[in-house]
């Protein structure tokens, strides 16, 4: 069964940005390539039993088997040596990337705490996008009573399109709530909070 957010794209985002941006052809219209999420435990050189316990809760949000991301150089400051396990990292493609991200904006950021949406300025002027999560317990697969520790999470959203605006064109259509959305569905709400993004 093809995911619900690529069925949208095809039918309705693709038609919407080639309209917006006057593509002669359907194949020049910008593509979701991959999605990274990264989680980064620093603490984990004292304590490796919370790498595992990331690990194990990446894989239930992803549906995927993470990777244990490694320290790249020794900081004597921080007692790191190099290749020392200090995280964790997975990266969805295809099918498992649109299921990821329509429950990221469906089900996920609702759930962030006076949540206002997401900053416009978190694109790296290559298409991609960037946001923070402080905490893992917005996704519903997250026992509560499990929980070791709080931990946050990055999340870099990939795509072909050659400028910000063509990315953000493409993030827009396809349901992520930035922040200008935001406030017109919430009519004059407070101020802006920083709750979720870069």
């Amino acid at each position: 069964m093809v995911p619900r957010l690529k069925d949208r794209y095809r039918n309705e985002v693709v038609p919407a940005l080639m309209k917006e941006f006057k593509y002669r052809n359907s194949m020049a219209v910008p593509r979701l390539r991959k999605v990274v999420i990264n989680v980064g435990l620093g603490e984990a050189i004292q304590n490796a039993k919370l790498l595992d316990s990331a690990s194990a809760e990446l894989g239930q949000v992803t549906g995927q088997k993470p990777v244990i991301t490694r320290a790249r150089k020794s900081i004597a400051n921080f007692k790191l040596r190099k290749a020392m396990p200090i995280g964790a990292m997975v990266t969805l493609r295809g099918d498992r990337m649109y299921e990821f991200l329509d429950r990221l904006t469906s089900v996920a950021l609702p759930r962030v705490r006076d949540f206002r949406g997401l900053p416009t300025r978190s694109f790296d002027g290559r298409g991609s996008y960037t946001l923070g999560l402080r905490d893992q317990l917005v996704f519903p697969e997250i026992e509560y009573s499990k929980v070791e520790k709080i931990k946050g999470m990055n999340i870099s959203i990939v795509t072909d399109a050659r400028t910000d605006a063509e990315a953000l064109a493409l993030l827009r259509h396809l349901g992520m709530p930035f922040r200008a959305e935001a406030q017109q569905r919430r009519q004059g709400a407070g101020p802006e909070s920083p709750q979720a993004g870069g």
